[in-house]
């Protein structure tokens, strides 16, 4: 029986491999793409760590302690969220028309959240002594160390549930470890708001508003990323999409909608709110409104990031794929620098302004390194390299099956 499991294994991995192969010059130059920018990033973030130092390699200082690897670990991480409850709307809470996309989004939410963690892995100056005492030392008043921990919890969960969903006759056992993953990926998120809004000295951030506003941004960003990837892994397979998976986005496309409409109203009393609370809050408000981050908010997180997806998938009334997927690419595009300026700006106002002090009396400024983009696009490497090589390995994931199963388990 030993030997019979393991010559199974090896026919599967050598199966898997001529799949790989066999995938296309294109499909094969992206690979080696992706796997490149991996390799650079990883590089890029060892050589700041060990050899050249976080604080002379990083554009981070005493001000700005945190910036565009926080933010992209954010962004990497609350994609997962977003796209763990979009797939858990399926094979957790019975709503038959999001079956169909379950396995490949709850893969897309591991590889997005190893990304995170690759990014602030190699941020921090310690990695290792992180993993240690996080383990051994643990501070449960730090939301900060529930966070990575949640987040750990999370990713284990829904490896097991993946694992599930690729079996026959597992979709009960896959619904019963999603809802945990379902819970743990949402707690996670709203602490990770919960680290910002409960800085009390950054008036910027402080308040209940951004737990929320995770949580509800992270449902976005999954959408986006469901239909961007979906149509393009139907490219990549070469497969025309079928009609239970073509129904599937065009809910998660009229989902977007409602979403995008929500964002845009939460993004008004945002503003609103902090126009008239203190002086702090006010100028950071004023950097995005009129200051030196006026086109990042306004070209980038308003237009780009909400009003031209919402005119896009209004125009494709959830049923044109190729308008979706243009929308969803832009979402995707803009959403990065909105986390990037949630980060950045909660922090360019100088914490003694309100005091008058004159050393103190502009804003900080930011300006990103080589290194930081580097590991960033590592990032972005390890997330497009594990998408196309996860479309050959797991053979398309097999969507035509799934709602017929998820039927006779019922």
């Amino acid at each position: 029986m030993a030997r019979f499991s393991k010559t199974l294994m090896i026919l599967n991995i050598k199966s898997a491999y001529e799949r790989v192969v066999s995938g296309g010059r294109v499909y094969l130059i992206f690979v080696g793409l992706f796997g490149l920018l991996l390799l650079i990033g990883i590089g890029a973030g060892i050589h700041a760590l060990f050899i050249a130092g976080s604080r002379h390699a990083y554009g981070t200082y005493r001000e700005v302690p945190v910036a565009i690897l926080i933010s992209t670990y954010v962004y990497f991480v609350v994609a997962s969220t977003g796209l763990c409850l979009i797939s858990s709307i399926g094979h957790i809470f019975g709503v038959r028309e999001y079956v169909p996309i379950a396995k490949r989004s709850v893969y897309l939410s591991i590889i997005t959240i190893l990304a995170g963690f690759l990014v602030i892995g190699l941020e921090i100056e310690n990695p290792f002594r992180m993993v240690v005492y996080n383990i051994i030392s643990p501070n449960f008043s730090s939301n900060i160390w529930w966070m990575g921990t949640l987040y750990g919890f999370a990713l284990v969960f829904l490896t097991i549930e993946f694992i599930f969903l690729l079996k026959e006759g597992k979709h009960k056992k896959a619904a019963i470890v999603g809802l945990l993953g379902v819970i743990t990926e949402v707690a996670a998120n709203t602490n990770l708001g919960g680290v910002f809004a409960m800085m009390h000295g950054r008036s910027y951030w402080y308040g209940p508003y951004l737990p929320v506003y995770f949580l509800l941004s992270a449902m976005i960003t999954g959408c986006a990323f469901i239909i961007f990837f979906f149509v393009l892994s139907h490219w990549i397979n070469r497969k025309t999409m079928d009609q239970p998976t073509e129904k599937a986005l065009e809910s998660v496309g009229k989902l977007t909608i409602l979403l995008l409409i929500i964002v845009m109203i939460f993004t008004v009393w945002k503003m609103l709110t902090t126009s008239v609370g203190g002086a702090s809050a006010i100028e950071a408000a004023n950097a995005l409104i009129s200051g030196p981050y006026a086109f990042s908010f306004w070209g980038i997180e308003v237009l780009g990031g909400m009003i031209i997806p919402l005119i896009l998938l209004l125009m494709s009334r959830a049923k044109n794929m190729m308008i979706m997927f243009v929308a969803s690419a832009i979402m995707i595009f803009c959403i990065f620098f909105m986390r990037l300026d949630l980060v950045v700006v909660g922090q360019i106002v100088p914490l003694y302004l309100e005091l008058g002090v004159n050393e103190y009396s502009r804003l900080h400024t930011y300006t990103l390194s080589v290194h930081e983009i580097l590991v960033v696009l590592g990032g972005v490497g390890f997330c497009g390299l594990a998408f196309l090589l996860g479309e050959k390995v797991f053979d398309g994931f097999q969507q035509t099956q799934s709602v017929h199963i998820f039927e006779e388990e019922k």
